[in-house]
């Protein structure tokens, strides 16, 4: 994407269909009134890949042409709404500048995990994508107990070290599908499909434990850690994304009311 709300996002066709459109069900989705909710697909054949109109009310353009279909070539503008996409073909090095402006956009300057406006957009897209297959899905928040005491003790040059080194934590256990956000401050964040809300605790309680038991040391000083985790799923009561989030917030607020340095996932204990 080169225009648009996630600009440098790439998307890898592969040999797939991948159709692009307001709802959030779509491959790509673009979320805005002047698109159609399955606006358009792009799609590979023996010939090329081309991307085809689905009818939509405004209209698909590629090179400022209206049209129905069209096999695409490197360097073609597809136009959807208000957001303009680049076809960019094998090892064409302007993909990496791309890249580059996608990942300065959704990566945490402190941390290098992704930033609170990934999250948000990934959780939507995840809920989404859960709802439609009935999968699974599980979010994990927790954030660094008594983390202004860290501050003030051993001054904020060694905080900022110790957020690093628990992003890189929870990154290195985490699974290449999981998605670990620095949610804001000292809290953090992660989305995990496929897992129910046990398999999640456990994960929570594996996260806990390794903290608690990981030396943290900056300019030669031990800093003593821990963390409260909160954990919410995907069920019937919860309507959208905000909703999982404030009950994985609140769960995080119950582990820190009941003592700290622990997992909390349903509503009346640990």
């Amino acid at each position: 994407m080169i225009y648009g709300a996630e600009l440098g996002r790439k998307y890898n066709i592969e040999g797939r269909e991948m159709t692009i459109g307001r709802a959030t069900v779509n491959d790509i989705c673009v979320s805005q009134d002047s698109v159609s909710r399955t606006h358009a697909t792009i799609m590979m054949d023996e010939n090329g890949v081309k991307v085809r109109d689905n009818e939509s009310t405004n209209g698909t353009y590629v090179n400022d042409h209206k049209i129905h279909e069209a096999y695409l070539k490197d360097g073609d503008l597809i136009k959807v709404g208000r957001s303009i996409f680049k076809f960019l073909t094998g090892d064409n090095i302007e993909s990496s500048y791309h890249e580059e402006i996608y990942r300065l956009s959704t990566v945490d300057g402190l941390t290098q995990i992704f930033n609170k406006r990934y999250f948000i957009e990934t959780l939507e897209r995840e809920l989404s994508r859960a709802r439609r297959y009935d999968r699974p899905l599980a979010l994990m928040m927790f954030d660094i107990d008594h983390f202004k005491r860290c501050n003030d003790t051993f001054g904020h040059r060694a905080g900022d070290h110790v957020l690093r080194q628990v992003a890189e934590l929870v990154r290195e256990r985490a699974r290449k599908v999981d998605v670990v956000a620095r949610y804001g401050g000292e809290e953090f964040a992660t989305i995990l499909p496929e897992i129910d809300l046990d398999g999640a605790a456990q994960f929570g309680e594996t996260v806990r434990k390794l903290v608690e038991d990981t030396r943290f040391v900056f300019e030669g000083r031990h800093i003593p850690l821990t963390i409260s985790v909160g954990v919410s799923d995907l069920d019937t009561s919860v309507a959208n994304a905000d909703d999982l989030v404030k009950r994985a917030d609140a769960r995080l607020y119950m582990a820190k009311q009941s003592g700290r340095n622990r997992v909390v996932y349903i509503d009346t204990g640990t």
